[in-house]
């Protein structure tokens, strides 16, 4: 019988490799955690997901640009500019370092064996580990999880210099506002980045190549996103490929495949991630990537080699810390023989820009290319008594409910505290519930929870009393 070191090596301390670490020492298992950085929560903990959300949070409640109602309106540029973000970064960073600590005492409370260091593969079960100090050391797992996360792609073509030229995880690191800011890109961290920098009076540019922002949501939703971008100041330059970026100075200057030159302080370029492979050696493990650089994958997350897992951004899309999650656990309790784990039913999907927006289920696109038939319930947050004492404009909830079953397909929301409302709506169909138990619940006065019932109440009446 194969000796190993340990039952479970997980290398990458990110939200999928945190939750396969816990699972499997959940169910008495031997396991090590190997992290090269001088940190441990990954990309969602240090340079993504809370950082970023903090920095939201701070930009949201400084500008008041979300709401207004009885709230104040947003202060001039003059306030914002004495040490706003030198402040916002120090808060964040507090934030991080809290939520590190409490990881790392459940991790240790957990019995997980932190093994610093890189990994790469010696052998599908044998793991090199070069330590910080460059002294090495095998260990060897009957099960291997992959976790190491991504990172923002940068084309060598691009003259990143962390200054004025940034990616997603260099911007974190400003101290102090530009006053214009050109972002490339048209996806999730692009939309998140100019909703956070706009309402803080920074002049902000987006410039992408298709024809609208985030594309795949649902158009009523997308429609009001763009909506209140444009209110908020931002220029959208849509149908617009980058030609090139150059450093002039104090200045950069973007130039369109159009031939139009833009000119700003800083730029972001927030066009794509590419999944942190490097140094991991997976030849050496009989794995190989495809044509666009990512390994295939079945439906558990196991690799070629069965014994050897990928998690979380690294697996590739939807690159949520909330599936990084759910991945981890069930790719730990499918490798020990857990193979009874409910499946955690539909996983909502959550965007922070400002305002957030969130969803759970099908858009009307995809339902009409399914040939489903359906209603559409509508509920405006100005609607309600809470929407009129936030001074919510222009949140919008929207449910989508099949005609003959009344099940509920879709959930699509947005306006300040979407990305909390929405799991009324998962929990309700995870559990089957149909339009009508939505319609009957008693929600509390006011709320913006009200808008469930309105809009259930909505595909009621164009449903008709159930049978």
């Amino acid at each position: 019988m194969e000796v190993h070191d340990y039952d479970l090596l997980v290398v990458g301390s990110g939200p999928g490799g945190q939750s396969a670490a816990l699972q499997a020492r959940e169910l008495g298992k031997r396991v090590g955690l190997i992290e090269r950085k001088p940190y441990i929560g990954g990309v969602s903990l240090q340079t993504g997901t809370i950082p970023s959300k903090a920095l939201r949070e701070a930009a949201w409640l400084a500008s008041r640009f979300a709401a207004r109602g009885m709230r104040q309106t947003r202060p001039p540029r003059a306030a914002i500019d004495s040490g706003f973000l030198a402040d916002a970064v120090a808060r964040k960073q507090a934030v991080v370092d809290n939520q590190e600590s409490l990881l790392l005492q459940r991790l240790l409370a957990a019995g997980v064996d932190l093994l610093p260091g890189e990994a790469a593969f010696a052998d599908p079960h044998t793991l090199t580990i070069t330590r910080p100090d460059g002294t090495r050391q095998q260990v060897r797992a009957a099960v291997i999880v992959l976790a190491t996360g991504s990172r923002p792609r940068r084309p060598p073509e691009v003259p990143f210099d962390k200054t004025r030229v940034l990616d997603s995880s260099s911007i974190l690191k400003l101290r102090q506002l530009p006053r214009q800011l050109l972002v490339v890109g048209g996806g999730v961290i692009a939309c998140e980045f100019a909703t956070l920098f706009a309402p803080l009076g920074v002049e902000v540019q987006l410039v992408d190549a298709h024809d609208h922002l985030l594309a795949y949501l649902d158009a009523d939703i997308q429609q009001i996103l763009e909506t209140e971008m444009l209110e908020m100041g931002v220029r959208l330059h849509m149908r617009t490929p980058v030609e090139s970026v150059r450093r002039e100075g104090e200045r950069v200057a973007l130039i369109t495949a159009q031939g139009q030159r833009l000119e700003a302080d800083m730029l972001l370029y927030a066009l794509g991630r590419e999944p942190n492979y490097a140094g991991l050696e997976l030849a050496a493990a009989g794995l190989s990537a495809d044509d666009n650089g990512w390994v295939r994958l079945n439906a558990h997350h196991q690799t070629s080699q069965g014994h050897i897992y990928i998690v979380g951004d690294l697996a590739g899309r939807p690159s949520l810390a909330s599936t990084a999650m759910e991945q981890g656990r069930a790719a730990a309790a499918h490798a020990f023989g857990q193979r009874g784990s409910p499946s955690p039913g539909l996983l909502p999907m959550a965007i922070y820009t400002i305002p957030e927006l969130s969803y759970v289920g099908l858009t009307e696109r995809e339902l009409r290319a399914q040939g489903s038939a359906y209603v559409v319930g509508r509920a405006r947050f100005a609607d309600s008594a809470r929407g009129g004492i936030i001074g919510a404009e222009r949140g919008f909830m929207k449910l989508l409910v099949a005609r003959e079953a009344r099940a509920i397909l879709g959930i699509h929301i947005i306006g300040e505290s979407a990305s909390e409302l929405v799991h009324v709506g998962q929990m309700a169909m995870n559990c089957g519930a149909d339009v009508d138990a939505l319609a009957r619940t008693m929600f509390n006065y006011p709320t913006l929870a009200q808008c469930y019932k309105d809009a259930a109440l909505d595909c009621v009446r164009q449903l008709g009393a159930a049978s």
